[in-house]
């Protein structure tokens, strides 16, 4: 058996593969009838389905949500789980996004790294298993997902039309070496209402742009009499260098520095948001207000694990709980927070939530919604996680071993899934970013490892 061989002889179609899966602009948009993700992700994946018809492999379109294709027989299926759909391209680019361009070393285009790219090298490590004719024990299928961008709700749909799951498998969606742990990620989105008549008014509050940001910039509007707030001003404006204080018509200005991070590990920036609570909590507004200040600024402030809500949980697999104020939005009436927070991958909602929500209530906050993701943790001695350890340490230069991460990825959506590349250690990062691109060479020798990873876990 010359897996590689096989992979290495279909190399060019594999590119003219990916190539045409690029070309199709596959970020949802509106429904339309049949199509719930809108036109684009229903082309991409009857595309990929017309592909994988032509290598000879079973089909199936599932109500255009997702779809899939399988090889071999056998009462148990292992799986892959890829994704078509894709981010919008965004500003910054050099080359056409939706191009398919390729300079012989690269294919350059939205989805090349996330997610078509490895997607299509996992359907050529499948034709490379069926060109060879090895018996397999188990069936193998590969998931085409058309929405993981935006939600899940094609695995959902999947499972709610009794999807077969998988014994096993892994999602190309992540990086090497195994990503067996992904800690559970909590949006919340609190309200405070409160009345003030005092001389010191909030007039407006903003900072930050989405749950999973550490926000770089956050200000406050103050109103007050000039003399006022010349006294606030040289009372409080030196405490903090990254806090800046200004006089203006209507009183004063708060405007806090951070640094930007993404919230999974919300320690290598600084919460702007959290820095201004801060400040603004000493500051002598009516009660309700002060009372909820000084509860953000003291309970939380800049903070990036829960220390002071007593929700610090830690494990040695994955670490400690991550904490992030992304949005803060308010005016005189009232004040809107968005949080995310990332618990460890051995512990569960019902060791954080209920002790956050509890202390938010008795500061007067109300809980408007709140979106929730499991935890993620598969063993490191199981079974298939150790066959992935070992064909990525026999195929690569890199020290095979399992990591748990702050972020979430595809294989939350699927029992028995875990992230299994296409990043190696020390890749350059590009998804998501303009002039994404993924070289030539990488794509064959993931398929090369998913090729020989998917014989193992089948025979």
């Amino acid at each position: 058996m010359e897996l590689a061989k096989l992979v290495e002889k279909n190399r060019e179609a594999m590119v003219r593969t990916l190539r045409g899966a690029v070309r199709i602009k596959s970020v949802q948009e509106e429904a339309l009838p049949g199509k719930p993700f809108g036109q684009g992700p229903a082309r991409c994946l009857a595309y990929m389905l017309e592909e994988a018809e032509k290598m000879g492999f079973r089909t199936c379109n599932v109500d255009n949500y997702m779809g899939w294709c399988e090889y071999g027989e056998g009462p148990e299926m292992v799986a892959v789980l890829g994704h078509l759909d894709v981010v919008p391209e965004g500003d910054g680019w050099t080359r056409d996004p939706y191009g398919g361009e390729t300079d012989g070393t690269n294919v350059y285009g939205r989805g090349t790294m996330d997610d078509k790219g490895p997607t299509t090298a996992a359907l050529y490590a499948l034709k490379a298993l069926k060109d060879s004719g090895v018996p397999l024990k188990r069936r193998i299928r590969i998931l085409f997902g058309t929405n993981e961008e935006t939600g899940s709700r094609d695995m959902q749909h999947y499972l709610e039309q009794g999807g077969e799951i998988p014994v096993c498998g892994f999602t190309p969606d992540g990086e090497y070496p195994v990503i067996n742990g992904e800690k559970g990620i909590i949006n919340v989105t609190f309200e405070r209402e409160y009345d003030q008549t005092g001389p010191l008014f909030l007039e407006g509050i903003k900072g930050g742009s989405a749950f999973n940001v550490v926000p770089a910039l956050a200000s406050a509007i103050l109103r007050c009499e000039p003399a006022e707030g010349i006294r606030l001003l040289e009372k409080y404006g030196e405490k903090d260098p990254k806090v800046r204080w200004e006089v203006i018509p209507e009183g004063l200005k708060v405007t806090a520095q951070g640094v930007q991070a993404h919230a999974a590990s919300p320690e290598k920036g600084e919460n702007a948001i959290g820095r201004l609570l801060a400040a603004l909590a000493p500051l002598p507004f009516d009660p309700a207000l002060h009372q909820t200040l000084a509860f953000l600024g003291e309970k939380i402030g800049l903070e990036v694990h829960g220390e002071s809500l007593g929700i610090c949980l830690e494990d040695p697999e994955s670490g400690k709980l991550s904490l992030n104020i992304g949005v803060i939005q308010g005016d005189a009436g009232k004040m809107t927070l968005k949080i995310n927070y990332r618990y460890p991958v051995t512990k569960s909602y019902g060791d954080c939530a209920p002790k956050l929500d509890a202390q938010f209530a008795d500061a007067g906050f109300q809980k408007v919604s709140e979106a929730h993701k499991k935890a993620l943790y598969v063993d490191p001695r199981t079974d298939y996680i150790q066959t992935l350890l070992q064909v990525y340490g026999e195929l690569t230069e890199f020290a095979p071993k399992t990591i748990c991460i702050g972020g979430g990825t595809y294989a939350k959506s699927i029992p028995n899934i875990v992230a299994f590349g296409p990043i190696f250690p020390g890749d350059t990062v590009r998804e998501h970013l303009p002039n994404e691109y993924w070289e030539i060479d990488k794509m064959v020798l993931n398929a090369r490892i998913y090729a020989e990873a998917l014989y193992r876990l089948a025979k």
